[in-house]
Order: structure tokens, then sequence, then C-alpha cells
């Protein structure tokens, strides 16, 4: 569309600009709320619950790492964990675990 055309959707007079721009205003908060509660919210808690897990991570849990690797967590010390994964120990760092599939205490699967 050219300029030209755009000023033929525009309102005409003065007198109705105040409740033109009250309900654009009104139109963009809801908007916002509507991304906020739909997009932003959720993906904070799930962010906020998978941190809360790893702080309750223990050995002989099992975990799945970013790359794709299966092991079974064997020392925890800081943000470094050493997991047994076949017949090699790999050491890794905590925020690098991307869902903890079981524990060892014989829980069952936990959701990610």
């Amino acid at each position: 569309m050219t300029p030209a055309v755009l000023f033929l959707f525009a309102p005409a007079g003065g007198q109705a600009d105040g409740k033109v721009m009250g309900a654009f205003v009104v139109q963009m908060v809801l908007i916002i709320g509507i991304v906020y509660f739909l997009l932003i919210r959720p993906k904070v808690q799930q962010e906020k619950k998978h941190r809360d897990r790893l702080s309750e991570l223990k050995t002989k849990d099992e975990v799945l790492t970013v790359g794709g690797i299966l092991g079974e967590v064997i020392h925890i010390k800081d943000d470094r964990i050493t997991i047994k994964s076949g017949e090699s120990r790999l050491v890794i760092q905590r925020d690098r675990i991307s869902e903890i599939r079981s524990s060892g205490s014989g829980e069952g699967a936990q959701a990610s």
C-alpha cells in the first residue's frame, strides 16, 4: 500500500482521536498480557522447575545430557558431576543435564 492509500483509512476529524488512541492502548495491553501468560510465564516456570530438580540431583540418578549421552550419576561436586556411561566415566557441568530420567531409589521416570 502506498502512503496515499493509508490516509483513506485514517479516522476523520479530531474529536475521535482520544477514543481511538485509548482503544489502541487497551488492545496493546491485552496483546502484551496474552503473550506474557501464554509464552513467557510457562517457560520461566519450566526453567525454575528444572533448576530445582538439578539442585536435588543425587548419586544413582540416570540423566541425559544436552549432547545426548545417557549415564548414571556416580559423583557430585559443586557444579561438576561425574557420570558413568557404558564403561567410561565423564565429568560434566550440572547445567549441561537436560533431563533426569529416573531415580536410583526406584521412584520411576521423571518427566522433563
